[in-house]
């Protein structure tokens, strides 16, 4: 990666933490300068990942950087999802939302792609610099309201807000920009279900889209453990195994996850046997709400809220199916940093919060402080930490879950 003396190629290194900062912004100007300088000659290629928000903030003056900073900081904080964060960054930005492929109009713009949202919204991965933007000031407004932020903002952000254009940019006006998407989520569950397959496993891929609060979404992975735990057992037209479908289903219409046909989901687990172990894969994008001062991710809470659900309902009573099947779940990040740790995530079976009372650790304790991180260092010697380094990529979260039945006696 080191650049030889000389070189053509200039390197300006910014957004320590995901946050933008003065080393960033002034690598902004500098990629501003640089399109606005273009001809119809030239060609303009643009590489794009996650991170990119945060590499790339020019405000829109009179907003300073470190106002704008402060309000993405609050609304990560109250648990805005990502497109959410990115809709509030483009309305407040000169390069985003289609600013950058604009500023470098007539020029030709080929934007490759490493996704990092649900869906891969063009206009919302690193807010689409390259991107028509889909949204308008409205859009804006109704997150800031959501956040109970509209009466609190700095007053430069009043006077761009008030000032911005309410309808989004016309399409027309990107005749000249290819964006092409050559990593996702999608792709990654791919390649892990065959991945899977080879190693012997009957692999199903839920959704590449799963969003919401990591504690709904726990709730979701935890009934459907079970729900397969009892088809393993024999139990699944049981009226137990009838009550957790539906409870299932019901949880899954609230998270909204787009394109999720889950009924068509558990029919095709009702074919899988106990005689093959099982892997289930997912994949997206959770959101934490902070409600502690403790050190983590969200892969790790997620890990952590799994484990805690799948030891509840092993404590409900001793017919539990659980103890009929082995049970492994893990939740890491493609990036291999989950939040500000070395940790890509964590995995957790049913055992582990038994297993961490035997060492004085109190789950709950640690997650009601956000402390999942904290907890699994100090856990049987942090062997459930999933510790990679960082990939080079992101394309958000993969979650995989193992089971599979206990030979009898």
């Amino acid at each position: 990666m080191l650049l030889k003396p000389h070189s053509k190629i200039q390197v300006i290194e910014g957004a320590k933490n995901n946050l933008p900062d003065a080393e960033a912004l002034k690598g902004a100007v500098a990629i501003q300068k640089l399109a606005e300088g273009l001809t119809a000659d030239d060609l303009l290629l643009v590489l794009i990942s996650g991170g990119g928000s945060a590499l790339l903030p020019a405000p829109i003056p009179p907003i300073l950087l470190e106002e704008k900073e402060k309000l993405t900081r609050m609304l990560a904080s109250r648990g805005a999802a990502i497109q959410e964060l990115n809709i509030v960054r483009k309305t407040l930005s000169v390069l985003k939302g289609g600013g950058l492929a604009q500023l470098a109009h007539p020029a030709r713009v080929v934007s490759l792609i490493l996704s990092d949202v649900i869906g891969d919204p063009l206009d919302i991965i690193a807010s689409g610099p390259t991107a028509a933007s889909s949204h308008s000031v409205q859009d804006c407004l109704q997150i800031l309201t959501k956040y109970n932020l509209l009466h609190s903002l700095p007053k430069s952000v009043e006077t761009v807000l008030s000032s911005s254009p309410t309808k989004p940019s016309a399409p027309e006006n990107y005749s000249h920009v290819s964006n092409i998407i050559l990593g996702s989520n999608t792709l990654a569950l791919e390649e892990a279900k065959r991945h899977a397959e080879g190693l012997g496993y009957a692999a199903l891929v839920l959704s590449a889209a799963v969003h919401g609060e990591v504690g709904r979404v726990a709730m979701l992975y935890c009934q459907l453990i079970q729900l397969l735990c009892l088809g393993f057992a024999g139990l699944g037209e049981e009226p137990p195994s009838d009550e957790l479908r539906g409870n299932l289903l019901q949880l899954a219409a609230q998270l909204q996850i787009p394109g999720l046909d889950l009924e068509e989901f558990l029919q095709a687990l009702r074919g899988l046997g106990p005689d093959r172990p099982v892997c289930i894969l997912a994949g997206g994008e959770t959101t934490v709400q902070l409600q502690g001062s403790g050190k983590g991710g969200r892969n790790q809470e997620l890990a952590l809220r799994v484990g805690l659900g799948l030891h509840r309902a092993q404590a409900t009573g001793a017919r539990s199916p659980q103890g009929r099947c082995e049970i492994l779940f893990l939740s890491g990040g493609t990036d291999g940093q989950d939040g500000p740790t070395e940790a890509a995530g964590a995995l957790c079976s049913p055992a582990l919060v038994a297993e961490a009372l035997e060492e004085g650790l109190d789950v709950e304790a640690f997650l009601s402080n956000n402390d999942s991180y904290t907890f699994f260092s100090q856990f049987q010697g942090g062997r459930h930490l999933l510790v990679t380094g960082l990939t080079g990529t992101n394309v958000m979260d993969i979650q995989a879950i193992l089971i599979r039945a206990m030979e009898r006696s």
